[in-house]
């Protein structure tokens, strides 16, 4: 006969592990439903941004809002060259954004790796808006993703007002009168060194100076007609023999900084806060402020201007090309819910989740006295919010960026300049011949631009003529794969026409 204390200790130890098995069970049955809801987001960050944790806020209130586990996993910004070999290893996110147009997002179209998300633009009213403008961007009438490409502009040209003011020349207007400007202040000891050592212009060494040929008539961004209505390269437009020749001028007379071919873009400012130069192509916007802050921290009466790029003899000008390229954001083959993962693409670009992106969870975050907007910084670092009422690490980088909207937070010094500076240099943004990037373009790209960039310095810095350096650009560009980019780029001229 079994002993009664042993009896009830087996009917204990049987409950027991019955109670763990439910659990598990139960375990394994919400990690599943966890799993069917995880959504796992690979993108390039913002280098301004914050880490995200793991109780992230804004986190949890996306997820509740469309029922997913979000997980983001950021690379460096701009390192498009990690998230390729992330998607070359098999481990799929849900949702990637990768640079646009490349051959990299070619390939993963041509492969499967990323879907359609036709169907699900119904329930895209945002991105689906969007998209009208950007129909040129779907293959075979599908969209494989959104195409963040930037409308506004914010490159102009610098210069420093103090030294303007104290020479008493007012910002140049035309070509000649920034010529005339440049050499005067590089005729100037302006700086306080006891030499007249200051250059006129500075810039990166990947610039083209596009807008000294734009003032001289160049009238697209990417590629021009000739007489018989064919698309040609850009420099075999009339308008580009002169602008060489005054780049050259710039450059023979030390008006060029002759180290700009060496320029990052912060030995470009370094050069500028340093006195070393009076003018420089920069991006402002929300650099107004950094700037002139900058520039006054070396100089404390320094004031930072920035202006219209200077026109031509005939009025034309201009400042940079309408970009064609930018962010696309796909959802994969590899989605578990790829309704869902398109839903989060919509709502990242929607209104209701640009202000929770921006700003937080108001009451948590922020408050409102009217129209103005209290940043609640100590409970927004709590969530990885950057400073002085800047955003979220998730919001600018895959579908957006600041400048596309607009968008300064209350708290920005010099807003108003800052919005004045976009409105200048959007107003000054010029549009392309061709919308698309064909694929020949994206494949020759990298053999083109070398071969136009060694031909572009060698003629500014007097190695080679520039009649017969244009001459001989022309022919090596067309022969090295320039003739079969052209053949493409007209197909899609008469198509879009």
């Amino acid at each position: 006969m079994i002993n009664k204390k042993l009896w009830i200790s087996f009917i204990l130890i049987i409950l027991i592990v019955s109670s763990m098995a439910g659990c598990n069970k139960s375990s394994k049955g919400n990690s599943k439903e966890s799993d069917d809801n995880k959504l796992v987001f690979l993108t390039p960050g913002d280098n301004a941004a914050n880490a995200i944790q793991s109780d992230n806020r804004i986190i949890a209130e996306i997820n509740k809002k469309l029922g997913i586990d979000l997980e983001v996993q950021f690379v460096p910004e701009g390192g498009f060259e990690k998230i390729n070999v992330a998607i070359a290893s098999g481990d799929l996110p849900d949702v990637v954004t990768i640079n646009y147009p490349s051959p990299t997002l070619k390939q993963w179209i041509n492969e499967g790796i990323l879907i359609p998300i036709n169907d699900y633009l119904p329930e895209m009213p945002t991105v689906s808006e969007k998209l009208k403008k950007l129909e040129w961007t779907s293959v075979d009438g599908k969209y494989y993703g959104y195409p963040f490409i930037e409308e506004k502009a914010n490159a102009a040209i610098t210069y420093r007002a103090d030294w303007l003011e104290e020479i008493g020349v007012e910002p140049p207007k035309t070509l000649d009168e920034f010529y005339e400007a440049m050499k005067l202040i590089a005729s100037k000891d302006l700086d306080g060194n006891g030499k007249a050592d200051t250059y006129g212009l500075t810039a990166q060494k990947d610039s083209r100076f596009n807008f000294i040929f734009f003032a001289n008539g160049l009238p697209h961004g990417d590629y021009v007609l000739n007489d018989a209505g064919e698309v040609v390269p850009f420099f075999e437009h009339s308008a580009f023999k002169p602008g060489m020749e005054f780049l050259k001028k710039l450059w023979d007379e030390k008006l060029l900084d002759v180290e700009f071919l060496l320029n990052d873009s912060q030995q470009r400012e370094q050069k500028f806060y340093q006195g070393k130069v009076a003018f420089m192509e920069a991006p402002l916007f929300r650099h107004v402020n950094r700037l002139e802050t900058n520039l006054q921290k070396t100089n404390p009466n320094g004031k930072l201007g920035f202006m219209a790029p200077p026109t031509g003899t005939d009025g034309n000008k201009g400042m940079n090309p309408a970009p064609k390229g930018g962010l696309f954001t796909a959802v994969t083959k590899n989605a578990k819910n790829p309704e869902k993962a398109a839903k989060f693409i919509e709502f990242m670009l929607s209104d209701e989740g640009r202000d929770l992106l921006k700003l937080g969870i108001e009451g948590v975050h922020y408050t409102k006295e009217g129209d103005k907007i209290i940043y609640n910084e100590e409970e927004r670092e709590k969530d990885g919010f950057s400073s002085n009422g800047w955003s979220h690490p998730l919001a600018w980088g895959s579908v957006v960026w600041p400048l596309t909207e607009n968008y300064l937070p209350q708290t920005e010094p010099q807003a108003d300049r800052a919005k004045e500076s976009v409105e200048i240099a959007t107003e000054n943004m010029v549009p392309n011949l061709v919308n698309l990037t064909t694929d020949e373009e994206i494949e020759n790209k990298s053999i083109l631009d070398e071969i136009f960039n060694q031909y572009f310095i060698d003629m500014i810095t007097g190695k080679k003529d520039i009649d017969s350096g244009i001459k001989e650009l022309s022919e090596k560009w067309r022969n090295q794969g320039g003739n079969k980019v052209l053949e493409a780029v007209n197909k899609a001229y008469k198509e879009q026409k």
